[in-house]
């Protein structure tokens, strides 16, 4: 946990003291996780009434959450004012009734923050979540009807804006921008959350986004709105660089004119290349001994697909185009191990895991060997 720890300090290194940094804890909630990111975070983000316990199970006390996500039950509503949540991220008009009813009940005042759905282009996202119809948040409109409404059992602090994923620095920056000038001329906002989707780049692993360049970009956007609390949540761009997948070959065929390489395991543990339909980062890891009384099946040259274990043709976890460019060592034979990289963040709790009810990964917490 040494790099995890080491990545999310630098993080935290490059954002204004004025910044604050939640963690999107859907990502990857690995309480040993969480208990790794939690001295460098302001809190945690939940987006569910199962995270909310999640989270106080395995930092068990007081720690800071901000509840969003959409279609939250009575219940789970009920939970977070029980358990002291900071901040709630309203989606419509509806929640906000509810969550007021819930909150004068108790006799409490629930702090808000509503989830807009703005008029801005996230540039270059890999993943739209705003910024046109959608089921995500409230309009503009809406958002100022909220604030008239003058509910009792809530405060409305301000506006959480998420409208896109996949961004590199400048966009994220220019995004926030607008969230914030909006937020701040419209309804006059104390706080602003721009959620997170900072890009990842999986297929250039060296690649990361430029946290100093963001942080100098909010650090402006403090000094031009004095006063107000700016605040992000990423997810996957704190954990993703910090986990792998380190599987073992089982077999290696030739069909037509294409290598199929059959690992122990698959989208079933790494849910992540069929989700966002890319080639996983990785490495091969020779092993030296053969001892079966037969040829040792290994590729050649041609196109390789990496698959696993299920019965379906979309368990692909890496396609080659060449195997014979592959790196040292060449090729990947029959007990070679490969190491999937950038496996820390919706890999194995996002997978399909009981489909065919093969045996769950082992969980280490040490870097693998290179």
């Amino acid at each position: 946990m040494g790099g995890l720890a080491e990545h999310v300090a630098a993080v935290r290194a490059a954002l204004p003291a004025g910044v604050e940094l939640l963690y999107a804890m859907k990502a990857n909630p690995d309480p040993a996780i969480l208990r790794t990111l939690a001295p460098y975070l302001t809190g945690f983000e939940v987006a569910s009434g199962g995270e909310l316990r999640h989270l106080a199970e395995a930092l068990p006390g007081t720690v800071p959450a901000a509840f969003g996500g959409p279609g939250k039950t009575d219940s789970e509503l009920d939970a977070g004012l029980a358990t002291g949540v900071r901040r709630f991220h309203v989606e419509s008009t509806t929640e906000l009734r509810r969550l007021a009813l819930l909150a004068t009940a108790r006799g409490t005042v629930a702090d808000v923050l509503l989830r807009v759905n703005l008029p801005f282009a996230a540039e270059g996202a890999a993943l739209v979540m705003g910024g046109r119809p959608g089921p995500f948040g409230m309009s503009a409109e809406q958002a100022r009807e909220c604030v008239d409404l003058g509910l009792p059992g809530v405060r409305v602090r301000g506006v959480h804006a998420h409208l896109g994923s996949g961004l590199a620095a400048p966009a994220a920056a220019d995004l926030a921008r607008a969230v914030v000038g909006w937020a701040v001329g419209e309804l006059d906002a104390a706080e602003v959350n721009v959620g997170g989707g900072m890009a990842v780049d999986y297929a250039d692993p060296t690649a990361r986004f430029d946290w100093p360049g963001y942080g100098a970009a909010l650090g402006d956007l403090l000094a031009e709105f004095p006063g107000r609390v700016l605040r992000i949540e990423p997810g996957r761009a704190l954990t993703v660089y910090c986990g792998w997948y380190v599987t073992e070959v089982l077999d290696v065929k030739r069909s037509g004119d294409e290598w199929f390489v059959v690992v122990v395991g698959g989208t079933h543990h790494l849910r992540t290349p069929a989700a966002k339909q890319h080639s996983q980062p990785f490495r091969v890891r020779s092993r030296a001994r053969w001892s079966p009384p037969y040829p040792r099946p290994v590729t050649g040259s041609g196109p390789l697909t990496i698959v696993g274990q299920l019965c379906t043709p979309k368990d692909v976890l890496a396609r080659v185009p060449d195997a014979a460019a592959l790196p040292a060592p060449g090729r990947i034979a029959v007990g070679d191990t490969i190491v999937f990289g950038m496996a820390g963040a919706y890999a194995w709790n996002i997978s399909h895991r009981d489909f065919l009810l093969h045996d769950p990964p082992l969980f280490r917490y040490d870097r693998p060997e290179h």
